[in-house]
C-alpha cells in the first residue's frame, strides 16, 4: 500500500507541475490544505478513492492515470499544417486549431463571460456542444478539440495548455470567485476576438449554442450533457468520438436527416 500511495503521489505531483500549479493553488481547488496535499504527493498519507476521483476530474483524466493503469496523455501544441490525430498516449494539436480555439473562446468570453453562472465547467460544455453540433451539422470540425468523458461531462483535454498560452500572452485573466457558495474559476477576456478566422456557418453554430445553453449553471449543463449519445456511449475517462453524433436522439440532434434523404 505504501508503494501505491507513493506512486499516486508522484502522479499527482506530475499533473500539478504539468499545469504549472503551486501546491497551494491545487489544494485550494481540491478543498484541502496545502500540508495535506504535500503529504499526499510525498506518499505520507493514504489517498482515499474519492480524493483520487476529485484530482482526476479536476485535471480531466481517468482515475486509472493516477492508479498507473493508463499513461498520462501528452498534449503537444504543434506549429504544423495538418489535422489533429488523437491517440491513447499523444495528442498533437496543430497551430491553426489552437488559433481557432483562442478566437472561439474569446468570442464566448466577450459575449457571456461576465455572467455570474459562466465558470470553467459551463465553458467546457459550451465548447463541447459547439464542436459536436458543428460536426453533426456540417461533417467538418470547427475547433476539433479532444473531449474525454468524466463524471461532470465532456472535458476538453487541450484546454489547460491553450489557456496557459493565453495567460502568458495577456489575452485573458483568471478570476476566482463563488457562485451559490461554490468555488468558481472565471475567465475574463483582455482583447476582442478576431472574427475573420471564423466562417459564417461556424459563428452561426456558436451563437445558437450560446443562446440555447448559456443560461444554465454548472450542474444543469453537466446533467444536460449526460443525456447526449456521444457521452452516453463512451467509457469513463475515454475519448469521445465525433462520429457518435450521428446517433443522437431527436432531443439533441441539430441536423434534419429527412432533408438529407430528399
Amino acid at each position: 500500500m505504501d508503494d501505491l500511495n507513493k506512486a499516486i503521489g508522484e502522479r499527482i505531483q506530475e499533473l500539478r507541475n504539468k499545469f504549472d500549479l503551486t501546491q497551494k493553488a491545487l489544494a485550494d481547488e481540491l478543498g484541502i490544505s496545502r500540508p495535506t496535499l504535500s503529504q499526499m504527493e510525498n506518499g505520507e498519507r493514504f489517498v482515499k478513492a474519492e480524493e483520487i476521483k476529485r484530482v482526476a476530474d479536476y485535471f480531466g483524466v481517468s482515475s486509472d492515470v493516477l492508479l498507473g493503469a493508463e499513461k498520462l496523455p501528452a498534449i503537444v501544441l504543434e506549429k504544423v499544417k495538418e489535422y489533429k490525430k488523437a491517440g491513447d498516449i499523444r495528442i498533437n494539436v496543430p497551430q491553426k486549431n489552437v488559433a481557432k480555439f483562442k478566437e472561439v473562446f474569446l468570442y464566448i468570453l466577450n459575449r457571456i463571460g461576465a455572467r455570474p453562472n459562466i465558470g470553467e465547467t459551463v465553458l467546457y460544455k459550451l465548447l463541447y456542444f459547439i464542436d459536436f453540433d458543428y460536426y453533426e451539422k456540417h461533417e467538418e470540425q470547427l475547433v476539433g478539440a479532444t473531449y474525454i468523458k468524466n463524471k461532470y461531462g465532456p472535458t476538453p483535454l487541450e484546454f489547460k495548455d491553450i489557456i496557459k498560452e493565453m495567460l502568458r500572452s495577456g489575452e485573458i485573466e483568471i478570476v476566482k470567485s463563488e457562485y451559490h457558495k461554490f468555488p468558481q474559476r472565471k475567465y475574463l477576456p483582455l482583447r476582442e476576438p478576431n472574427l475573420t478566422i471564423l466562417l459564417a456557418s461556424e459563428k452561426e453554430v456558436i451563437d445558437v449554442v450560446i443562446n440555447r445553453l448559456s443560461g444554465m449553471n454548472a450542474a444543469e449543463i453537466s446533467n444536460y450533457s449526460h443525456g447526449d449519445v456521444p457521452w452516453l456511449t463512451t467509457e469513463d475517462g475515454k475519448i469521445i468520438e465525433y462520429e457518435s453524433v450521428f446517433y443522437r436522439t431527436p432531443a439533441y440532434s441539430v441536423r434534419s436527416y429527412e432533408d438529407d434523404e430528399v
